[in-house]
C-alpha cells in the first residue's frame, strides 16, 4: 500500500496588527487643514487657584435640545485644575485682528490677566475678554476624560454677540476670511 503525502501547505501568516492610529505628524498635519474659529476660555479662580484662560480651537455646539457646546482641554494644562472645579466658564469666539488675544492665552508662563485693560469681572466670578466678537457663558454639565484631554459639555445661561469677523486659524497661523494674517 502506497501512502500519498500531501505537500504540505504554508498557511500565510496573518501580519501583526498594525498601531492603532496614525503616524502622529500625520495627524498633526492633516489637522492643520482644518480652518477653525479661535476662542478662549476663562474660567473663575476660587480655593487658593488663579483665574484660568487659554486659546482653544476645540469649540464646537453639540447640541440644541438640550443647549449643549463643547471645548477639549489637555489634563495636563495648567488651566485644568480650575476648569476641572469650575462651576461656569465663558467662551470667547475672538474678532478678526485678535490675534494679541490669542496669543497671550496660548503663551505658557505668563500671567494672562496682568493687563487689565483685554479683561472686566463678569458673572460668576470668571474674568470676561472686552472687544471680541461672542461670549457664551456656559454652566458645566460635564466633564468627560478623552485620552490625555478632557471635553468639557457647557449650557448656555448667558450670551452677546457683536457683528464683524471671527479670528480663523488655519494650517500654523492666524488668518481672517478676507485675508490672511501673520502668526
Amino acid at each position: 500500500m502506497t501512502t500519498t503525502i500531501s505537500p504540505v501547505r504554508t498557511v500565510p501568516q496573518t501580519p501583526e496588527p498594525p498601531e492603532l492610529g496614525i503616524d502622529p505628524h500625520r495627524l498633526l498635519g492633516l489637522l492643520r487643514r482644518h480652518a477653525t474659529t479661535v476662542t478662549v476660555v476663562t474660567a473663575p479662580g476660587g480655593a487658593g487657584l488663579p483665574p484660568a484662560g487659554f486659546t482653544a480651537t476645540s469649540f464646537t455646539s453639540v447640541s440644541l435640545r438640550p443647549q449643549l457646546v463643547s471645548f477639549c482641554l489637555d489634563r495636563d494644562s495648567t488651566s485644568w485644575p480650575a476648569v476641572e472645579r469650575a462651576r461656569h466658564v465663558a467662551i470667547h469666539i475672538l474678532a478678526a485682528g485678535q490675534q494679541h488675544l490669542a496669543r497671550t492665552f496660548a503663551t505658557k508662563g505668563i500671567d494672562r490677566f496682568a493687563d487689565d485693560t483685554i479683561w472686566t469681572p463678569g458673572a460668576y466670578g470668571m474674568p470676561l475678554l472686552r472687544g471680541v466678537l461672542a461670549t457664551l457663558v456656559c454652566e458645566v454639565a460635564a466633564r468627560v476624560p478623552a485620552g490625555d484631554h478632557a471635553i468639557v459639555l457647557g449650557r448656555p445661561v448667558l450670551a452677546q454677540h457683536g457683528d464683524g469677523e471671527p479670528l480663523l486659524y488655519h494650517d500654523g497661523g492666524y488668518r481672517r476670511l478676507d485675508q490672511e494674517e501673520s502668526a
